[in-house]
């Protein structure tokens, strides 16, 4: 790029919205299963002028005369930047490799189906041995991308270090996201340490209900997603009265969604279509896009309303906040704890009474068993985050050990996590950290609503309003700054320990 074509920062601001919102759409697309290519290396190609290291020293350099909230707003399109460049040189052979997974089928019981589709499939066998099946058959597929993950992983790593100026991985999210990675898992294991007894005793009592007698003493996560759902308990959630229930419990807290036209939900299923729901702001708070594939069970009134509070947040930004802090931010922990305030709804005994017809007492152990799953994915994702730094501590050395992540995550959960799935369960730029932030801070929020609204918090529309308040917001503020607002220490784990049932 040559330096007349260097664009000022707000023309940069509105051709990047553009960019994004182009490939926001194509990944959708793709996700939900309308299209079976990707095409992403295209959008790339057409804004190729974008980016460039001309563009990206200008920004550096407007960056370091500004400050307060512009200087914020510059360092994230600076951040942008350097992700743009390296997109520019990987989207090919990302498009690649996902358009390679999308076309990968496997085989099972005689049906050939796509690779995707196995994977969502595991969430609703019935039978504890073709789960085992299919979830080795599909993993095997998985692991078979491992090289090419791998190699992407490298280059990535390469390009990101060169671009940032700093070539540790660790340091590099450290100084991104604002927090010390190392002190926030510190944290975390401290907690994980004093909920295990209360977790054992969940567990032993859950994986008897949900798995039956002929369960491993350790079973394989294959059978997480059938847990998740509940499915022994799918005739109480059914997959008809979902989205009913769900828009309900939202309009208790004064969200009507059906009149946000904003705010566009996919509910549909289609083979193609990513089992893992998903909020696609493409340009908050015009477009916003909710989508779910239900599959029966209380999963997925868990997964709508967790989506729908990434979405109302997105949706419910203030329209007059420049584009950056609308759409851009430094990363997920923000918006993933109202995400988790409104899927905790789910773990008020109340709530199964209210929208289920239950007595108190079935209300009671219901809930149990949502606070059991919790419990079950905290631990989860803090035994994801060590294995993530030790990963990263060593990745351009050796790789990373594969040893470690089926240790630490067996160990952590009491479910058998497959070695190769070292790779393909590593979402970027150290996501695990942020839903664990989002964990103490949605249990943050959740007892400042306790004291400030009342215990019917999840039912009362001044809840809303504050929530709605918090969304004007936008990316604007940090998870950090949430906390201190809500007068707590943003590694005060305490509140995040009653929730998890310790």
């Amino acid at each position: 790029m040559s330096s007349t074509s260097v664009l000022s920062p707000t023309d940069f601001s509105a051709r990047l919205e553009r960019y994004l919102y182009e490939r926001s759409e194509e990944w959708r697309a793709v996700r939900v299963g309308e299209k079976e290519v990707s095409e992403q290396a295209e959008i790339v190609k057409r804004y190729a002028d974008l980016f460039g290291r001309d563009q990206l020293d200008a920004l550096r350099e407007a960056e370091d005369a500004a400050a307060g909230d512009e200087h914020e707003l510059l360092y994230r399109l600076r951040k942008t930047c350097e992700s743009g460049i390296a997109a520019a040189q990987l989207a090919e052979r990302e498009d690649e490799l996902e358009n390679r997974f999308l076309a990968e089928r496997v085989t099972f019981k005689g049906e050939e189906m796509p690779l995707r589709n196995a994977q969502a499939k595991l969430a609703v066998l019935p039978e504890y041995a073709d789960r085992e099946e299919l979830g080795r058959i599909q993993a095997e597929a998985s692991a078979r991308f491992n090289p090419d993950r791998i190699e992407l992983m490298r280059l990535s790593e390469e390009l990101a270090a060169d671009l940032s100026g700093i070539e540790d991985a660790i340091e590099r999210n450290e100084e991104e996201k604002g927090i010390s990675l190392r002190e926030l898992s510190d944290a975390l294991r401290r907690a994980s340490v004093d909920s295990t007894q209360s977790y054992e005793g969940l567990r032993g009592q859950w994986f008897a209900k949900l798995l039956g007698d002929r369960r491993e003493d350790v079973p394989s996560s294959y059978h997480t997603a059938w847990m998740r759902r509940l499915s022994p308990l799918e005739a109480t959630y059914t997959k008809d009265k979902a989205t009913e229930t769900c828009l309900r419990t939202l309009e208790a807290l004064g969200f009507d969604l059906p009149s946000q036209p904003n705010i566009k939900l996919d509910l549909d299923d289609r083979p193609q279509k990513s089992p893992r729901a998903c909020v696609i702001a493409s340009d908050p708070p015009k477009v916003v896009h909710l989508i779910t594939r239900a599959q029966g069970g209380l999963h997925d009134y868990q997964a709508f309303l967790h989506e729908a509070g990434h979405a109302l947040h997105y949706g419910g930004c203030d329209p007059q906040l420049p584009y950056v802090f609308r759409r851009i931010s430094r990363d997920h922990a923000l918006t993933e704890i109202y995400s988790y305030i409104v899927e905790a709804i789910t773990r008020e005994p109340e709530w199964h009474e209210l929208y289920f017809g239950l007595s108190p007492e079935q209300a009671r152990e219901n809930a149990e068993a949502t606070t059991f799953l919790e419990a079950l994915l905290y631990r989860r994702y803090e035994a994801k985050l060590r294995y993530e730094l030790d990963f990263w501590s060593r990745f351009m050395r050796d790789g990373g050990d594969a040893d470690v992540y089926e240790r630490l995550l067996t160990e952590a959960t009491g479910i058998r996590y497959r070695r190769d799935n070292y790779v393909s369960d590593m979402d970027e730029g150290f996501y695990s950290a942020d839903y664990l932030r989002a964990w103490i801070r949605s249990a943050q929020l959740r007892d400042h609503l306790v004291r400030e609204v009342g215990e019917d918090w999840w039912r009362n529309r001044k809840t809303g309003e504050l929530l709605a308040e918090l969304f004007r917001e936008g990316t604007k503020p940090s998870s950090e700054e949430i906390a201190r607002r809500l007068g707590f220490d943003p590694l005060d784990c305490k509140p995040l320990l009653h929730e998890i049932g310790a």
